[in-house]
């Protein structure tokens, strides 16, 4: 049996305080109230609660993309998994981006954990060179033009279905790292 660590903890009790009250008046104190921790058990485990945010969204999105070393796991499958992560986790991140001082912060930082993603696996398919100059520029406006189209979604400002959202995320990238991905 798998036991969750204090940072696994720490992020659950966080996103049961997110479903109630607005996330700018969440403090640390009530995260570690809430699950029975202390404050410096919290501070061991991260700076402040953006930080938690990140590390939680950087483990879901690894998760997903880890799977794409399997040969029956195509891209195709890693962009509606992600779609699907922002559909289930859609009250808390609308929470999060409407109730946070930290709304930019929060999708720059998103950005750059879906291009840091997104640079490990086309390097895992072409035997771990660098990406060019040019190919780093596509991967960007790929990672920012999703990351906004996420949002967007999330929000309710764009009303599609799920699988509408996979499909416009496979539809546009870049011609220049395609072959890497499909």
């Amino acid at each position: 049996m798998k036991r969750k660590t204090a940072k696994e903890i720490l992020a659950a009790s966080f996103q049961e305080l997110a479903a109630k009250k607005n996330f700018d008046k969440i403090t640390v104190q009530e995260i570690v109230d809430n699950c029975g921790y202390s404050p410096a058990t919290f501070y061991r485990q991260f700076k402040d609660k953006y930080d938690l945010i990140a590390w939680e969204h950087t483990r879901a999105v690894a998760e997903i993309v880890d799977q794409t070393s399997s040969d029956d796991y195509q891209w195709k499958q890693t962009l509606y998994d992600g779609a699907r992560l922002y559909n289930e986790n859609k009250d808390y991140l609308i929470n999060l981006l409407r109730n946070t001082s930290g709304h930019d912060s929060f999708m720059r930082y998103m950005t750059q954990i879906n291009c840091a993603a997104l640079e490990k696996y086309i390097r895992s398919v072409n035997g771990n060179q660098n990406l060019t100059h040019a190919e780093m520029m596509y991967v960007k406006i790929y990672c920012h033009g999703i990351v906004g189209l996420a949002c967007g979604w999330i929000l309710g400002e764009i009303d599609a279905t799920l699988e509408e959202i996979a499909e416009v995320y496979e539809r546009s990238i870049p011609e220049p790292i395609k072959n890497y991905l499909l």
